[in-house]
């Protein structure tokens, strides 16, 4: 009958102090004790793994995609003490796929060049992901469109989970890009960041000027801000104005004694130059 139970990581040590002569059968022990990369797991293994990953509290990348064939989409991932991890996002038929990431925060996230894929010419692949548990981020790319490049960064993790979306949709009609520069001015004392949302395109906080690259098939954007005011007694007017003509287009209130985590600041249309002026709300 054969024997199951193994033999003890101590006992096996002793077959091989110096001077001993181990012999075939404690070879054998020695081997049988291993696990070897060929073997398939057992069930009871499984589920004994499984409970293991349970418990780790590595952050971790999950995603799932959609009908898009052989689509490779490698994610680079960046940490403080380990060398670069590439998570290759592939199709999953809309089943999670879940990869954990080595290493210490804080985690940078960018892309490698996508490949492989099929599209008609009026379809493109929609990619979308969350850094930060308040919004998700959007891109449209594939065919003429080149807006998920070689060294695209998807910025920082701001939690331990990102989840990644790839889906493929037919839109009818070509799409562009088109570029709205946005200039931002704070004069106030209060860090301010803001975002700007597009249709299928969005982008994160930042305190800089930017330049968008949405698309012309949805020419509008909409934009968010970020500040905290709970020790500020006085509220925030950030106005949009349309550069070329100085004109006020929106205004987003900001509120004191409150933490604005991703609050509503107006939406504006086909505009090419925006300014936002961020002041002090005198009353």
């Amino acid at each position: 009958m054969k024997n199951d139970k193994l033999t003890p990581r101590e006992e096996l040590k002793t077959y091989f102090e110096t001077g001993k002569y181990p012999t075939q059968n404690q070879f054998s022990e020695l081997i049988d004790s291993l696990q070897h990369k060929g073997d398939a797991l057992t069930n009871k293994e499984m589920v004994l793994l499984a409970n293991r990953l349970a418990i780790i509290d590595n952050a971790f990348i999950y995603y799932n995609t959609n009908s898009v064939g052989d689509l490779r989409l490698p994610i680079v991932v960046s940490s403080q003490d380990e060398e670069d991890q590439v998570i290759t996002v592939k199709n999953t038929d809309s089943a999670v796929e879940k990869q954990f990431i080595l290493g210490s925060p804080p985690y940078i996230l960018r892309t490698k060049k996508a490949s492989g894929g099929n599209l008609k010419e009026t379809e493109y692949y929609i990619f979308s992901y969350q850094i930060s548990q308040n919004y998700m981020i959007y891109r449209l790319f594939g065919n003429n469109l080149d807006t998920v490049p070689e060294g695209f960064e998807l910025g920082a993790m701001e939690s331990k989970r990102v989840p990644v979306q790839i889906a493929k949709q037919d839109f009818g009609k070509k799409i562009n890009i088109v570029n709205t520069n946005v200039k931002f001015i704070n004069k106030t004392q209060v860090p301010i960041e803001y975002r700007v949302e597009g249709i299928t395109w969005s982008n994160r906080y930042r305190s800089e000027d930017t330049v968008t690259d949405h698309y012309d098939a949805w020419d509008n954007l909409t934009f968010y801000y970020k500040a905290d005011l709970r020790e500020i007694n006085q509220s925030i007017l950030c106005e949009i104005y349309d550069e070329d003509n100085n004109s006020l287009l929106t205004t987003g209130n900001l509120n004191a004694g409150q933490s604005h985590s991703d609050w509503y600041g107006g939406q504006v249309n086909e505009v090419r130059n925006i300014r936002i002026e961020c002041k002090y709300e005198y009353k």
